[in-house]
């Protein structure tokens, strides 16, 4: 193990990097229940959702320690998930949203083999990474409160405040508090506790009845034969390039700024602030994407949490594989996920919201020139109900405001070309 992970190299141990695999483990498992609930809207299986999502989480998360060596660990990602189930699948079918998925890995494959993400990154301005993030974050925080019955449809003004009084959302509300509550006590995998503290509120208000037996919790996986190998390429052919663009885009950026993120917070870069071996570590993550979409789920990307197991000590890929076995664990939870309301997951996508605006304050809001832009990214993603859209708003005003106020040269070409991509997205259908 020592010639593997060179622990005495990176000044940690096994007991380290083993409490580190755990910590991360738990910041990031509330996905094992949130991403069923998000892709089961869209007609897919929830059990082999369940069951796709750990297993796409646990090799993707041990390849990355075992190719790399470095602590990150990846899963399905939010945003994505519900760009994929209450957009894309909705439009188009769930079979062919997967092969849309599919289509953007083999997109991020070749980019990360060819080098070209550093280009592109180059390319587009950190007030679009940053409002896109943001965007995202508010969308995702609208749909946890629609789940939540908080927000409602209104035929005089679209939407408005549910009824507070009924149980559905006032046990969401619970949820959001105990989340809140643990969050501003930085106590570690606050949103899985969140979520299985509000369960068993659920179980007191007699929202829905207690469980009996250790049958209830513990059982045999779902089979993932619903959904295994069910991706529609030739349907996701007939998906605008856009969306497909979309799901590329998102995965891509995310995934360079948690690197870059974690690998910072880790002392991994270098003396010019990069990551070494950052192409091997984007070519997991493109890997992670093309067998999710295989296995039946949405787009797998690094998660910021691994941050929480590198503040732990972690510093090695030793703390990716103990978080990797950890996720093949819980396969055997299977039933326990089958108690876990929607009114209990929703608060995560409104607390996982509320973290990824704070994307905002990256952005230049004295600057109208990015500001505006910006802006029209994050409002249409919610408002337009997708994130494609608002990256297309995004992408065009940028361009187009910089040439008018006369900053025509802080535009790289490459934004001339995504603005006139995103004018046919809007108008050529």
């Amino acid at each position: 193990m020592e010639k593997i992970f060179k622990f005495e190299e990176h000044n940690t141990n096994v007991k380290t990097e083993v409490t580190a695999g755990i910590t991360t483990f738990m910041t990031m498992a509330y996905i094992i229940f949130v991403n069923p609930f998000i892709l089961s809207a869209a007609g897919m299986d929830f059990g082999a959702v369940m069951t796709a999502t750990i297993i796409a989480a646990g090799v993707t998360t041990i390849l990355m320690g075992l190719l790399t060596n470095y602590p990150f660990a990846l899963a399905s990602g939010m945003g994505l998930n519900a760009f994929f189930a209450f957009v894309v699948a909705a439009q188009f079918g769930w079979q062919a949203a997967l092969g849309a998925v599919f289509i953007s890995g083999i997109v991020f494959f070749i980019l990360s083999v060819t080098g070209a993400i550093s280009h592109i990154d180059a390319a587009v301005p950190t007030s679009l990474k940053s409002a896109v993030a943001a965007g995202i974050g508010l969308f995702i925080a609208y749909i946890g409160l629609q789940n939540a019955g908080i927000i409602v449809g209104s035929e005089a003004t679209q939407v408005t405040l549910g009824d507070l009084t009924t149980q559905g959302p006032i046990l969401s509300l619970i949820g959001i508090l105990i989340i809140a509550v643990l969050m501003a006590r930085k106590i570690r995998g606050a949103i899985l506790i969140g979520i299985l503290l509000t369960t068993i509120v659920s179980f007191i208000m007699g929202f829905q009845p207690l469980p009996t037996g250790l049958g209830a919790i513990f059982g045999p996986p779902a089979s993932l034969s619903p959904i295994l190998f069910q991706l529609d390429l030739r349907a996701a052919l007939a998906i605008p390039f856009f969306v497909i663009f979309s799901f590329v885009f998102v995965d891509v950026f995310d995934t360079m700024g948690t690197l870059l993120g974690t690998g910072a917070r880790a002392g991994f870069l270098d003396e010019e602030g990069r990551l070494p071996k950052v192409n091997k570590a984007m070519l997991v993550d493109s890997i992670g994407t093309m067998g999710g979409a295989l296995l039946g789920t949405s787009t797998v990307t690094t998660y910021i949490e691994s941050t929480a197991g590198i503040s732990e000590g972690g510093r090695t890929g030793f703390t990716s594989i103990v978080t990797g076995i950890l996720f093949f664990l819980t396969l055997f939870l299977a039933p326990l996920a089958g108690l876990v309301p929607a009114e209990a997951t929703a608060p995560a996508l409104i607390i996982v919201g509320v973290l990824m605006v704070g994307a905002v304050t990256k952005i230049d809001f004295e600057d109208f020139t990015e500001a505006f832009p910006a802006f029209m990214t994050i409002i249409f993603m919610p408002l337009a109900y997708s994130i494609a859209d608002g990256i297309a708003f995004g992408f065009i005003a940028f361009p187009l405001v910089k040439v008018v106020s006369g900053k025509g040269k802080e535009v790289h070409w490459l934004l001339y070309v995504l603005a006139a991509i995103s004018l046919i997205h809007f108008f050529w259908k």
